[in-house]
This record gives structure tokens, C-alpha cells and sequence, in this order.
């Protein structure tokens, strides 16, 4: 399903409103990552959100460092990371500064740049057309196929070069909402949402 092409770049004011709502309303949005003349993009399926005052999973829960100091600057930053030696992921940083919030962006449906994104992620063709789902359903798939790595930590998303632009508005009986993936603090925050039945999400 192919979504509805913006070209209105999201403002600082979105993203420096409260974790949970910026959250939700980033799905259905368009990332975008601008690299030489390639033009990558792709629909927001799926996030979780993280806070760093009472959540332990979230990597300010333990204060500013070097790593995640990018963490505490005001909404509309980019925060990537590196994890298992081998992924990097890319999060939304929210709210006013000195917060420590952040959304994770977990999974992307492709929408332009694709024969790109996959000669990223994959280094080769497609070996069959369902291979295509397997593209950017995970936040180290979509890092990878994007190209987004550390150094792109701090970029200001409402900059030229990584940017997020409106798209689809979902409505919240498509919104999904569950536990959070992967981490073992924290596990009971219902901080993951997710378009119900997109085929490009890390977990059906």
C-alpha cells in the first residue's frame, strides 16, 4: 500500500510535545533520509517510546552521558545508537529540553528510494519478491537500508538531510498498542505502537 506523498516537513512544535502523543501521531508519517541524489523514504508502522525519569529500559533513565546526551536535547533530534555489535537504530527525540524522551522507529513501509535501500540492506537483488518484507520490518533493518548510522546522531530532523514529513493521519482504531520488544526492564509499559496489519512490522 503506497502512502500519500507530503512534501510539509514536520515543525519543532510536533516533536516537542508530550512522549506517548508523539508517538502515536509519528506512525502513518514519512521518514525521509536525502543521500546524493537518492531520495529514501518510507511510512512509520511501527515505534516505542521511552522515558527516561521512571523507565529503565530507556537509555537516559540513568542520566546525560557522551552516548545520550542527544537524549535531553528539546524534540526534533536524532538519536541513533548502536546495539549487539551489528544494528544501529534511529530514535525521535521528544518533548522540552532536559526530558529524556525518545521515540524508536521499529519498522518502515518502503516508499521511493527502494532499489537503494535495498542495495543497502542486502548488497544484491531480491532472491524472490517476498524478500521485499523482510527490507525494513526491524529498527537495524530500516538503519540499514536507510544508511543511517552514528554519525548521523544529532541530526536535526527538521533539517535537509534526515527530515519526517506528514503523511497518512491513522486513525486509533488501526493503532495497535502492546509491550515493548526485546528489553528486559520495564516489560510491563504498554509503550509500542503499530498499524494494525501492516505487512512491514518487526512482529505480527
Amino acid at each position: 500500500m503506497k502512502s500519500s506523498q507530503s512534501t510539509r516537513k514536520l515543525s519543532r512544535s510536533f516533536y516537542r510535545r508530550e512522549l506517548l502523543q508523539v508517538a502515536q501521531n509519528l506512525l502513518g508519517k514519512i521518514l525521509v533520509k536525502v543521500d546524493g541524489k537518492n531520495f529514501l523514504s518510507g511510512k512509520i508502522v511501527e515505534v516505542e517510546a521511552y522515558h527516561g525519569d521512571f523507565d529503565k529500559a530507556a537509555h537516559s533513565y540513568r542520566g546525560k552521558t557522551e552516548r545520550t546526551k542527544i537524549m535531553f536535547e528539546e524534540g526534533g533530534y536524532l538519536y541513533v545508537y548502536f546495539t549487539y555489535g551489528a544494528h544501529h537504530c534511529c530514535n525521535v527525540v521528544t518533548g522540552k529540553k532536559g526530558q529524556g524522551t525518545a521515540v524508536l522507529i521499529r519498522a518502515v513501509e518502503p516508499l521511493t528510494g527502494i532499489e537503494k535501500m535495498i542495495k543497502n540492506r542486502f548488497g544484491r537483488k531480491l532472491k524472490n519478491e517476498k524478500e521485499i518484507f523482510n527490507l525494513t520490518n526491524g529498527p537495524g533493518k530500516t538503519c540499514k537500508s536507510f544508511g543511517i548510522n552514528r554519525k548521523h546522531s544529532g541530526t536535526d530532523l527538521t533539517g535537509d538531510e534526515i527530515f519526517i514529513l506528514e503523511g497518512d493521519k491513522i486513525k486509533s482504531k488501526d493503532i495497535g498498542i502492546s509491550k515493548r520488544i526485546g528489553i528486559s526492564k520495564s516489560v510491563e509499559l504498554p509503550w509500542r505502537f503499530f498499524i494494525k496489519d501492516n505487512p512491514y512490522l518487526s512482529r505480527k
